[in-house]
């Protein structure tokens, strides 16, 4: 299977039909949804807003921190600036509380956003309408979902360093911050020396943050693999500090298709294909042998293909005589994926039927807040129609359970026994 990189998704012939219109419908509130089950949403997003590098970078960065400006190109729109680099793709379709119609890839303006994607304050009153307690947010366009773009081909490594950690202290003091009980803490690693990166790991941890947004496979941004060993000490830093490793689909910087003149459809249907080659990745890499106690956590790439991917180890596994990989390991493949690795699953219905087989403790839930796949305002009840027949012990694992213990977020005991209570 071939990828396409993220920055020529939008440019691709047929991608997308839709064009930005000249004015942007922007939907009035929705009614609060009926509350069945607290959700923990573990792969939400937030868009970075204007203001969120002002003040935090030392004085000799000052003048080159990434800042917002009006985009000169042809789409106008605005655009971060960042080392002589103009991102246009400040919100990467966040299109949340707009007319499926106007969905597009085109450049936008804050303005042209629903406030929530980039306004801590309106997340949490779009978290209330939507019936979400608590949740996990990536970065999105501007840092990349690994925060590869603030530190690849900088022009100087302490800016991007500085950058970085700036991100990260505004994640943890001005978003997450705001609402402790309502955000859980996803920090940016450094990708350019792995020391350094197991250093703000453990740096980070102590400040508060339950998770680090790392790459599905470094290798297509010119990374080392996985498989080398060369990631090794930020790994380390990870388990020791009880770090969820976040692997979000298209963290490498591109995403799977087929053939090279294949419809969009084919994009959007098999986005979930990397979490599955990565789900696979990880596992033969033996870093959840060499680190048993890491967990690793795929977001936005569903939990359909779990059961059959089980099922595939387990034949694959009678053959490990030709492979030679799996020696001297006293779990099998399948038992690892149980114990190291957590799926999110967003609108997998048929799923649920096989969860026994999948893995009642390794399924967590999402609604990819503000981005096109997401399920706002109506994440309460594509939720339970999903779920509502289960066990009562089963539906709260999936929905807010397994994700309050592994980010170890509790849930206050009002919220779980009514869930209208807060």
């Amino acid at each position: 299977m071939a990828g396409i990189k993220l920055d020529e998704m939008e440019n691709r012939p047929g991608f997308m039909r839709s064009k930005k219109p000249e004015t942007v419908t922007l939907l009035p509130d929705p009614p609060r949804a009926r509350r069945h089950v607290p959700i923990i949403s573990t792969d939400d997003h937030l868009v970075e807003p204007p203001d969120m590098f002002e003040g935090r970078l030392p004085s000799r960065f000052a003048a080159l921190s990434p800042r917002v400006v009006d985009n000169p190109g042809p789409a106008g729109g605005q655009a971060w600036l960042y080392d002589g680099r103009l991102n246009p793709q400040i919100g990467l379709a966040a299109v949340a509380g707009r007319p499926i119609e106007e969905c597009s890839y085109e450049p936008v303006r804050f303005d042209e956003m629903r406030r929530g994607s980039w306004d801590v304050h309106a997340r949490i009153a779009d978290m209330d309408l939507d019936g979400v307690y608590a949740s996990v947010n990536f970065p999105s366009a501007m840092a990349g979902f690994c925060g590869h773009r603030l530190q690849l081909g900088v022009s100087d490594t302490e800016l991007a360093l500085a950058v970085t950690r700036a991100a990260n202290d505004w994640h943890l003091e001005s978003w997450a911050g705001a609402y402790p009980e309502r955000l859980i803490p996803c920090q940016i690693p450094w990708l350019l020396d792995p020391e350094v990166a197991a250093a703000e790991v453990r740096r980070n941890a102590a400040r508060g943050f339950k998770a680090v947004s790392f790459s599905e496979n470094p290798e297509p941004l010119g990374l080392p693999s996985i498989h080398t060993g060369h990631w090794d000490p930020f790994l380390r830093a990870c388990e020791e500090t009880e770090t969820v490793v976040c692997l979000h689909v298209g963290s490498s910087g591109s995403t799977p298709t087929t053939s090279s003149d294949a419809p969009g459809d084919c994009i959007g249907v098999l986005f979930f294909g990397f979490a599955m080659f990565a789900t696979v990745d990880w596992l033969y890499s033996k870093i959840p042998v060499r680190f048993p106690n890491i967990k690793i956590c795929l977001a936005e790439g569903g939990i359909g293909w779990v059961a059959g991917l089980l099922d595939r180890l387990d034949h694959i596994g009678k053959y490990q005589a030709i492979y030679g990989t799996w020696e001297g390991i006293d779990l099998t493949p399948r038992e690892v994926v149980a114990r190291n690795f957590t799926f999110c699953s967003l609108e997998d219905g048929s799923a649920f039927d096989v969860l026994d087989h999948i893995g009642v403790d390794t399924v967590t839930v999402e609604t990819d807040y503000p981005h096109l796949d997401g399920t706002w305002p109506d994440s309460q009840e594509i939720l339970w129609r999903q779920i509502g027949h289960l066990p009562p012990a089963t539906i709260a694992k999936v929905a807010w359970q397994n994700a309050s213990e592994l980010f170890r977020h509790p849930v206050p005991a009002s919220v779980i026994t009514d869930p209208e209570s807060w």
